[in-house]
């Protein structure tokens, strides 16, 4: 009796089935819901900051760290740069004496992200910064308008240097138009945990941070952008701080004994 050949489109019992993903189903069910219920999304963003919290006091600064308060001070106000993906600590180690006022995109999804922020005590912009003359439906204008009008007071602004969904780790032209328009400094910084649980499947390859281990903070030097940048020299700001974000970044892991 011959052998029977399956063609790709037969059924066969016992096959391997899709991947389930429990989690995500089980958040994509609840987030709906929790947007528009304040008291779930304050509860779970209560619950997040003591998460954040017990995280870095499981984590102590490996030596050879730099300290953000005598880093950013003698610079302020100031522009942090931090990478997607790489930040989710950084408002737990940011001491709250700088006064950061960090920018949030108007999605859904990014909601607790600013619940949470701002019980670490950061304030909170919400718009989109990724491009010049572009995402103006979000707020993207509006909302650098907002950020250099909070620099103009002397806070200091935290912001994502990369274009949600675009390419990881290339910074986009937002983060240099508010540093030309303000006239204030971009102020690349990375923080890594020795122990971490890498979501390879994310856009950003998100580094979520867990207890126990090691932390890693660096901090580069500032990078000015004069205020009659041309395009050529706005292009060279943009790489330049996609640069120096990668070398922070670099930095941090090697830190904790890792590698980016």
């Amino acid at each position: 009796m011959g052998k029977k050949t399956i063609s790709n489109t037969d059924s066969i019992e016992g096959a391997a089935a899709p991947r389930r993903r429990p989690l995500k189903a089980a958040w994509k069910r609840l987030r709906g819901p929790l947007a528009e219920t304040p008291a779930a999304k304050n509860a779970l963003a209560a619950g997040v900051v003591a998460l954040l919290r017990a995280i870095k006091a499981t984590n102590p600064l490996a030596a050879g760290s730099d300290d953000p308060l005598a880093a950013i001070r003698p610079h302020e106000p100031v522009i942090l740069a931090l990478w997607h993906g790489q930040h989710l600590l950084a408002p737990a180690y940011l001491p709250r004496e700088l006064r950061f006022t960090a920018l949030f995109s108007k999605s859904r999804d990014a909601e607790l992200n600013a619940l949470v922020a701002e019980r670490l005590g950061f304030g909170i912009v919400r718009g989109s910064g990724g491009r010049e003359g572009h995402d103006t439906d979000k707020g993207g204008a509006r909302a650098l308008i907002m950020l250099k009008r909070i620099l103009d007071q002397g806070r200091n602004v935290a912001m994502i240097a990369d274009i949600p969904h675009g390419t990881p780790r290339d910074a986009g032209l937002g983060i240099v138009t508010l540093a030309r328009i303000s006239g204030r400094p971009i102020i690349p910084a990375a923080l890594a945990t020795s122990r971490r649980k890498v979501l390879d499947r994310s856009w950003d390859k998100t580094a979520i941070n867990l207890p126990f281990g090691r932390a890693g903070i660096a901090i580069g030097d500032p990078i000015r952008v004069p205020a009659d940048a041309d395009d050529a020299a706005m292009e060279d700001a943009r790489r330049d701080v996609t640069a120096a974000l990668n070398r922070v970044t670099a930095r941090a892991y090697g830190l904790v004994g890792a590698t980016a």
